[in-house]
């Protein structure tokens, strides 16, 4: 059995990410059965989220800080925090409405998040290291899939009890660790040589490369959870120029989402032809621009702007693994694993204040809070422009 997961490392580690971050959004897929039989409001609703944002970042900077990234096999890490983050994940069953027992645990889940997403990108470093873009691409897909995911659920399981999904998102957790602790460590990260584990994540910034994939990875994640955030509003916004009921707003808000799965693969491939800086560089320039020209062009039938989101759903997120595998590329290698967690909790950090904003604007400014999103790519580009960036795949470009 395991000799047989180490051939196919790939497909067993993205498999193991999207069942682990089902339960990143797990209680935002049966919101609607929460709000009605427990009267919650989404005053509550953006509290949970928060927690499980704040949650993760301090789970990432516990990594920097310890050094566990690097101290311990990232497949025991992520196989730990998923088993914890599913049994954490299914106590909310018995805590769901009754603060601030739900805030602790939505909380305590984006601690275990932190053992899951960050050491799930090792992971694919240390056992595909050639085309590490083109590899992320598939983890970070797994992720847009997982955070679509409840979008679907709220359209597609009306009058099944809310916590059937809660608790098959804790199982899919369980079966992800059980993948990832059975395919064990890739062999291509060298051991940590020790030292001050923080110091060592924030020694990464004095690398040129590093610095720049680390400034365009704080861009993107200005803009894109914030953009996620928003997308529904978005979509109620058009389908009420259209007439048309609410009913069909979480199955669009499920295509505009989840299509960044496919941008994220799509832009993996060409990484392998014209290199990971080509493919993040562009993709933050479209959907910077998108920024920028979506609110002036809100007269626009609505057709045509959903279609614009579309397009918004790929280029948000297909820059993001690639930002991660020129940072790894970049990064000391004795010190990934510190590197990327230090990379992370800065770029989730920036998620609060962004998705804060954009939520509190949206009644006053409608379609015009995408422009509160726009200084995320720029200053992910001018990050570019500050240092040359010797990109993984690089080899490859043509």
């Amino acid at each position: 059995m395991n000799l047989s997961l180490k051939r196919y490392p790939l497909a067993v580690i993205v498999l193991a990410q999207l069942f682990g971050t089902s339960l990143w959004f797990s209680v935002n897929g049966v919101w609607l059965s929460l709000s009605g039989q427990l009267g919650l409001n989404e005053a509550d609703l953006g509290r949970l989220t928060l927690a499980v944002q704040a949650g993760f970042i301090l789970g990432t900077l516990t990594l920097a800080v310890t050094g566990l990234a690097d101290r311990f096999g990232a497949s025991r890490i992520f196989a730990v925090a998923s088993l914890l983050g599913a049994l954490i994940n299914a106590g909310f069953v018995l805590v769901a409405g009754q603060a601030p027992l739900d805030f602790v645990l939505r909380f305590a889940t984006g601690l275990c998040l932190a053992g899951i997403y960050p050491l799930g990108m090792k992971l694919v470093i240390a056992w595909t290291p050639k085309h590490s873009g083109a590899a992320l691409a598939w983890l970070v897909g797994m992720l847009t899939l997982g955070t679509a995911l409840p979008h679907l659920m709220r359209g597609a399981t009306f009058g099944l009890p809310w916590e059937w999904p809660l608790l098959g998102a804790s199982m899919l957790a369980i079966v992800g660790a059980a993948l990832v602790f059975l395919l064990g460590e890739g062999p291509h990260l060298p051991a940590s040589k020790g030292g001050i584990p923080l110091r060592q994540g924030l020694a990464a910034l004095k690398v040129p490369g590093f610095r720049a994939a680390a400034g365009g990875y704080f861009g993107h994640m200005w803009e894109l959870y914030a953009f996620w955030t928003l997308v529904p509003l978005f979509i109620g916004r058009e389908l009420q120029r259209l007439g048309a009921g609410n009913e069909l707003i979480p199955w669009l808000a499920f295509a505009v989402i989840g299509i960044g799965a496919a941008g994220c693969v799509g832009g993996g491939a060409l990484s392998r032809v014209l290199g990971s800086e080509w493919v993040a560089r562009r993709a933050l320039m479209v959907s910077g621009s998108l920024c920028l020209f979506y609110p002036l062009m809100n007269g626009l039938p609505p057709e045509l702007l959903i279609i614009l989101m579309l397009v918004w759903g790929i280029a948000v997120i297909a820059d993001s693994p690639q930002f991660s595998a020129l940072a790894a590329a970049s990064a000391p290698k004795e010190s990934v694993g510190s590197s990327l967690a230090v990379m992370n909790a800065v770029g989730f950090s920036l998620t609060l204040p962004a998705i804060w904003l954009t939520s509190g604007l949206w009644q006053s400014w409608g379609v015009w809070v995408a422009l509160v999103l726009f200084p995320g790519p720029v200053y992910g580009l001018w990050s570019f422009t500050r240092a040359r960036i010797a990109g993984p795949d690089r080899q490859n470009a043509g």
